[in-house]
């Protein structure tokens, strides 16, 4: 499988609630690197945030996904809902690594998009 398609059915299986099938596809080794905010180092860790995080499956709108050698960037939107019931929607930029078919770096730029 290619790493497009690789992220496509990782998207896929976090938007069913499918954490497990997500970190399926993910390395032991993992980083996540969300810019200007925080850095989340293995899979366990990554398990924990998305568990916090994903407190019901997010919804992705990818608008660009653009692959060169190792890389995959997906360009979008995602809506979340926080533990208070809130829905937040963001615009992301994701900047993915591949190693051996893993996912095992990611680069995020994500900003929320503010009501007027």
């Amino acid at each position: 499988m290619d790493n497009k398609k690789i992220l496509l059915a990782a998207n896929a299986a976090v938007s069913k609630g499918d954490n497990e099938g997500f970190l399926g596809y993910c390395a032991e080794n993992s980083v996540w690197e969300f810019v200007g905010e925080q850095v989340v180092m293995g899979k366990q860790a990554i398990r924990e945030y998305m568990s916090k995080t994903y407190l019901e499956p997010p919804k992705f709108s990818v608008r660009n996904l653009i692959a060169e050698g190792d890389f995959v960037t997906a360009v979008g939107n995602i809506t979340i809902k926080d533990a208070s019931g809130k829905t937040a929607n963001y615009e992301y930029c994701d900047n993915w690594r591949f190693e051996q078919g893993k996912m095992i770096e990611l680069r995020a730029f994500v900003i929320e998009k503010k009501t007027s």
